[in-house]
């Protein structure tokens, strides 16, 4: 498993702090153990130059030990123990204080300029106490040679300062790089998080819109079978003892009425009973991460899309049985066909039946007994309906 950037920052939160300047402990004693081999080093070698300059011995080893000991501040002032070191060079003193000195520099954020110009003072320093000292100890053996003793300075303060400074070049610019990844990767994880978030809102926008679309559909069925029921029972009820063979008739036609609500009714609960299988998948895959929002909405969408499918609906060629429901059940209404028959996409025919259906239904409820046209017209790129009826009879609501 990948570690995010949330768990890499609480992880470096948790770490123990370091004393002062550190970071950490572990780089607080690291500085302090090269401080000790430092300070050890400058110590010895300032003695023997104490006395070879007749100096007293312990001004030298004072003078080493603080020189070798400047180390602990090399993550905080770099460029002082770069100093510290080139000034000592005289006393042929620190060797390990150098090299180490030049590796801090050249991996912390100093500018590239001062590095290069530090770096240069350190090699030409080197270079100079070498050649005078090889000069010195060697005259009688190499005579007049005195180009071999400046090749051999020359290639000896190269080995000893160059390398140092290419490694913390080297080490600095990964650790920048490391920390720019790092630094990217936040900004990813929150970018990520962001869209997360607006695709949960999505999801919740689209399931809003399935509800509100499932309770019209469900309010459009029911509402005009049930509507046509209460007409054809109050009808049975007016004239059960006046015409039994009429009666019959009305209460055949409540049946098949509540037959074919009830059959609308299976259809719609059908299709929500699939919500749950749908629904099961959507939480497993947010307890399996919240990585994939996005794929969880289209495969919402894709699911609501496939369950209007499944569920089919009633067409525009159907509009006549729907009238005749109608005039069946007491309404004088007349179905005009206007254009060329022609196919619609399922949801304009699904609405614009739905629409006929309503409007029927409320001339049931509010316009008893009034005269009604329902006009249906195919025009080159739409489909129109309209449904007019008279004004009802007085003391109808």
């Amino acid at each position: 498993m990948s570690e995010t950037g949330e768990d890499a920052r609480t992880e470096r939160c948790a770490r123990p702090p370091g004393p002062l300047w550190w970071a950490r402990r572990r780089s607080a004693v690291l500085d302090v153990l090269l401080a000790l081999v430092a300070a050890t080093e400058c110590a010895l070698q300032g003695a023997t130059f104490s006395r070879e300059a007749g100096v007293p011995g312990w001004s030298g080893v004072l003078l080493g030990l603080l020189a070798g000991g400047s180390l602990v501040l090399r993550r905080r002032f770099p460029v002082a123990v770069v100093l510290v070191s080139i000034a000592v060079l005289p006393a042929q003193m620190g060797f390990v204080l150098s090299v180490v000195a030049l590796y801090t520099l050249a991996a912390s954020d100093v500018p590239r300029r001062i590095i290069a110009l530090l770096a240069g003072m350190e090699l030409a320093g080197v270079m100079l106490v070498l050649y005078l000292d090889m000069r010195r100890t060697t005259q009688d053996d190499l005579g007049g040679s005195w180009w071999v003793v400046a090749l051999l300075a020359v290639t000896l303060s190269v080995l000893a300062t160059v390398p140092p400074v290419l490694l913390g070049l080297y080490v600095g610019a990964r650790r920048r790089l490391v920390e720019a990844l790092r630094e990217r990767a936040a900004g990813l994880e929150r970018e990520l998080s962001l869209l997360a978030e607006r695709a949960e809102e999505r999801a919740e926008w689209a399931r809003g819109e399935e509800r509100a679309r499932i309770a019209r559909e469900m309010h459009d069925v029911v509402a005009h079978r049930v509507s046509l029921m209460v007409v054809h029972a109050a009808a049975l009820q007016a004239v059960a003892l006046k015409d039994p063979e009429k009666a019959s008739r009305n209460a055949a036609l409540v049946g098949d009425m509540g037959r074919q609500a009830l059959t609308e009714l299976r259809t719609m609960l059908g299709v929500l009973r699939a919500e749950p299988a749908a629904g099961g998948t959507a939480a497993g895959q947010a307890a399996a991460g919240s990585e994939r929002p996005l794929r969880k909405v289209a495969e919402y969408a894709a699911a609501a899309a496939g369950r209007e499918a499944a569920a089919g609906g009633p067409r525009l060629g159907e509009l006549g049985q729907l009238v005749e429901q109608s005039r069946t059940a007491g309404m004088r209404v007349e179905l005009l066909v206007e254009g060329e028959v022609r196919a619609f996409a399922a949801a304009v025919e699904q609405t614009a039946y739905r629409v006929v259906q309503e409007a029927l239904t409320n001339v049931h409820k509010h316009a008893a007994g009034a005269a009604t046209v329902v006009r249906l017209a195919y025009r080159a790129a739409e489909v129109a309906v309209r449904v007019e009826n008279e004004a009802p009879a007085a003391g109808v609501a």
